[in-house]
């Protein structure tokens, strides 16, 4: 095994762990585990949506305690201002000038919690933050962390004093995920370690250097041409598909082959597999279409899978 060889070990070794830490406190989640992590590596932000109490703040506190890393949260609430979440300028007499004072933004792992209770305003503040990795207030712009990630929360059955995210606001997230109930044995599992103390709390086994070496290495994953000849394809079949108005951007393709790029690497691999795609894509695509139907009856995770059964798959 050479150097470079025995690097990408050592950094998929670190990754397992940071998977098997939240799982140990996670029950019944595993996939969502790893999606989340995938687009953490990747450097994309999650939105995490369903009802409650499924364990969606609880997935976001552990993969973001499970990094040795600034972490901050935000109870979203029509009250919020653009400037609780950005920072502001105040006014300091002992010098007679104006200090900033930064907000919760200026971290590097954020969790929004209720992100559809902020006012459309204060959720169009996060949007340079995670797109540009920067923050601009009262004309002067300043730099976010290098690792900066959110990872944010949003009740999907409740409608009433909430402001449904935009499309603009929804395509900064690379992924949406969808936690659902856990079975019978799982929720036995669960109600046997509430009964435990401690027993959902994680410690850190990764550190900020960690990551982002891991980012630089994802990037290293090969992606041959047939692959990117599928994600474009089926991009391409969200755009003239007869059931959506509004189908997946160029960037959402970039996104689909960045996140297969992380679950590879995650997966102990060098090389995308049409299977990443495949399972990535529904949590990639599924925000990013607009559906004729508008209802919240659509699920867009369940039409990109049936994009997927007719979109041929490379060999």
């Amino acid at each position: 095994m050479n150097k470079l060889e025995s690097k990408h070990s050592a950094l998929s070794t670190q990754l397992s762990g940071l998977l098997s830490n939240i799982n140990n406190v996670l029950v019944g989640q595993e996939k969502a585990v790893f999606l989340a992590s995938t687009a953490f590596l990747a450097g994309g932000h999650v939105l995490l949506e369903d009802v409650p109490g499924v364990g969606k703040t609880l997935l976001a506190k552990s993969l973001a305690k499970s990094i040795s890393a600034g972490f901050k949260r935000i109870q979203c609430t029509p009250d919020l201002l653009p400037s609780d979440v950005s920072g502001v300028n105040v006014f300091d007499q002992r010098s007679n000038a104006f200090t900033f004072e930064p907000g919760p933004l200026f971290t590097n792992i954020l969790l929004a919690d209720e992100i559809n209770r902020a006012t459309p305003r204060t959720q169009s503040s996060l949007l340079e933050a995670m797109e540009e990795g920067q923050v601009t207030v009262d004309g002067e712009t300043r730099s976010l962390p290098e690792l900066f990630f959110v990872i944010a929360t949003q009740n999907s059955v409740e409608y009433h004093g909430t402001f449904p995210l935009p499309e603009a606001q929804l395509d900064r997230f690379m992924m949406s995920l969808h936690l659902g109930y856990p079975t019978a044995d799982q929720e036995l599992e669960i109600l046997d370690k509430t009964l435990l103390e401690g027993s959902f709390e994680v410690k850190p086994i990764l550190g900020v250097a960690d990551l982002l070496a891991a980012r630089e290495e994802i990037k290293q994953v090969q992606v041959e041409q047939s692959i990117k000849k599928y994600i474009i394809d089926i991009a391409a079949a969200t755009r003239n598909h007869a059931e959506i108005i509004l189908g997946v951007s160029p960037r959402g393709s970039q996104l689909l082959m960045r996140a297969c790029q992380s679950a590879a690497f995650l997966s102990g691999r060098n090389y995308v597999k049409p299977e990443d795609a495949k399972m990535l894509a529904p949590h990639v695509f599924g925000h990013r279409i607009v559906p004729k139907q508008r209802d919240n009856k659509v699920n867009h995770s369940q039409l990109i899978e049936r994009i997927l059964s007719n979109v041929t798959v490379p060999t």
